[in-house]
């Protein structure tokens, strides 16, 4: 399951009276300080390094003529690998992902800051991942080197920099959703100490997640209708930073049965609760379009209610006919 439309569509046509990128940017910067401080108040620092447990490590064959690695050195199942490596190849591509916030927000004043404050938290998530799952042999490092460097290479370029409105309310969405696949995995595993590890990762997600939920809610009151505009254009064809990873769908699908990340979870514990904090449904400052707008999110909300559904049943039967089968 891929999240994402099956027809990207582009942006809407720009609202009369919409404010430009440099407008939003000036009026928002005040919020952004605001945030910055709170977020450097609440965030606890933590060290990569003391997640790992480096005991466990021991050389691979090469140079080093070490051991080679084989699958039943790992202690974690498929669906674990494959969400941890998905999700690592993600964070991988920070470098792309500075880029375009740094080109769009700038480098200069609280937006500056935070964007260099927010690389450098992100920063350590991969470097904590990939060191455990080196450390404790849990995927195959020739596999995972080559895939990063696949990954990487295609870079990535945002759907949403034509305006920030629309990248507050993508990453709004994305910072959650990072928060809660990260967190799953780690329940998910089975291992104490990667629960634990993705726990600290997933309490960064957290924090970003608020801040730039706090800058949506601000946008819509700067400006109501061309916020509800990129709420909608978002919603309707989000996809994850990691979907350009090779075999993205079949790795989803995977995550998705077994209940790390599904649609159900995207509607009901992703969009849902951002939408709830910006009073979506309860705003009363919206002008036509924004009506409009509002009218649109509904039905793509209740259709991706409605998804989810058909693919939990799928799900259901699915499991049904497994029990059955080893009875």
């Amino acid at each position: 399951m891929s999240l994402t439309a099956e027809h990207p569509q582009a942006p809407s046509t720009p609202l009369r009276g919409d404010l430009s990128q440099t407008a939003v940017l000036l009026e928002l910067e005040p919020v952004v300080e605001a945030n910055l401080n709170r977020h450097l108040s609440a965030a606890k620092e933590w060290f990569p390094h003391a997640y790992v447990p480096w005991s466990e490590g021991r050389d691979f064959d090469g140079p080093l003529d070490g051991e080679a690695w084989e699958v039943g050195q790992s202690r974690l199942d498929e669906t674990t690998r494959t969400s941890l490596i998905l999700n690592l190849l993600t964070e991988d591509n920070l470098p792309s992902y500075h880029h375009e916030i740094a080109t769009l927000f700038g480098r200069d004043g609280a937006w500056g800051t935070w964007v260099h404050r927010w690389t450098a938290e992100e920063g350590r998530h991969g470097i904590a991942i990939r060191d455990y799952l080196l450390a404790t042999r849990a995927v195959d490092p020739v596999e995972l080197e080559r895939a990063r460097m696949t990954h990487m290479s295609q870079g990535y370029v945002s759907p949403n920099s034509h305006h920030p409105i629309n990248s507050i309310a993508y990453v709004s969405f994305q910072e959650l959703a990072t928060r809660i696949s990260h967190r799953n995995t780690g329940a998910y595993s089975g291992d104490k100490v990667c629960d634990q590890l993705l726990q600290k990762v997933a309490n960064d997600e957290n924090l970003h997640m608020v801040f730039y939920r706090n800058l949506l809610g601000a946008a819509f009151e700067l400006a109501p209708d061309q916020s509800m505009r990129a709420v909608v254009d978002v919603v309707k064809n989000f996809q994850m930073p990691g979907a350009g990873v090779e075999n993205f769908g079949r790795k989803s699908v995977q995550m998705a049965v077994a209940g790390i990340y599904n649609l159900r979870i995207h509607r009901d514990e992703v969009l849902n609760p951002v939408l709830r904090n910006v009073r979506i449904f309860e705003r009363t400052d919206l002008g036509p379009e924004g009506e409009r707008a509002r009218e649109e999110l509904v039905e793509i909300m209740d259709a991706l209610d409605g998804a989810a559904a058909r693919f939990e049943e799928k799900v259901a039967a699915r499991k049904a006919r497994e029990a059955a089968r080893r009875a």
